[in-house]
């Protein structure tokens, strides 16, 4: 690693002012940005821990769930609250990783990294959430804008998220064996947005919807009603684990999966 300062604020205020300095950068769950830093990859001028702002907690309302930025992929997978609300946001949590990652990261950490092929971003834009900041509320649809880039400023820090609770809804991933990352994960919803269908894992520009698949479900919501249906390869990652064109078959192969798993 190389020298920087760091900071464990215990106020919202504090932790948004540290932020404010020169190449600072949060720390959550610290699953990405720890391995970062070993690998000097990052050079920041400040690392700000999270932890101690008390922005952890899951909170059901009658039509939806709100959960704390800070609260763990393995507190979200435990709720009983989450699975009887939306069940497919708790089975998402509870694969992804492993157990020591499950118990650290955290879903703003998540959310906010916005990794091409982490999980939680195909459950906030198939649920249609809703994240809120120190600053404002972003729509899921105004907040994924790239490959590991967002709508959040420099100093702006995730206070929770909330779902909207649908009717039916489930994700479905195939894992790099290894990592356990979604090498296409697709998560379905049919909710007060309507059909909604998010994939992650394969798009060089992050998550994505998959509006044709969006289509013809709610015309009929059922697998086979994405019989004929596919992505372009031209827009889908390639490395050493899978080419654009397998992962463009595989977006196919997991929605109607996710469809099934939905009821």
């Amino acid at each position: 690693m190389y020298n920087f300062d760091y900071q464990k604020p215990g106020a919202l205020a504090d932790a948004v002012k540290a932020l404010g300095a020169d190449d600072a950068k949060a720390l959550a769950g610290g699953m990405t940005l720890i391995p970062v830093l070993k690998q000097r990859l990052n050079h920041p001028s400040v690392v700000v821990d999270l932890a101690k702002l008390g922005l952890s907690g899951i909170t059901v309302t009658g039509d939806s769930v709100t959960i704390g930025a800070m609260t763990t992929h393995a507190t979200v997978a435990a709720s009983a609250d989450v699975k009887r609300a939306i069940p497919a946001l708790a089975a998402l949590a509870g694969g992804i990783g492993d157990n020591q990652v499950r118990s650290r990261g955290t879903i703003g950490g998540s959310l906010a990294n916005n990794d091409p092929a982490a999980c939680y971003p195909s459950a906030a834009l198939a649920l249609g959430a809703t994240i809120t900041t120190n600053k404002r509320a972003i729509k899921a649809d105004d907040y994924f804008t790239g490959m590991f880039t967002t709508a959040l400023a420099a100093d702006e820090v995730i206070i929770s998220v909330s779902f909207p609770i649908p009717a039916k809804a489930a994700y479905v991933k195939f894992k790099q064996p290894a990592s356990r990352y979604a090498m296409v994960g697709v998560f379905v919803a049919k909710g007060p947005a309507g059909v909604r269908v998010a994939v992650t894992g394969s798009g060089q520009g992050g998550v994505f919807r998959f509006t044709a698949a969006e289509a013809a479900l709610a015309s009929n919501w059922s697998a086979a009603a994405l019989n004929g249906l596919s992505v372009s390869a031209d827009n889908m990652m390639s490395d050493i684990h899978g080419s654009a064109v397998y992962r463009a078959h595989l977006v196919g192969v997991i929605a109607k999966r996710a469809v099934t798993a939905a009821g």
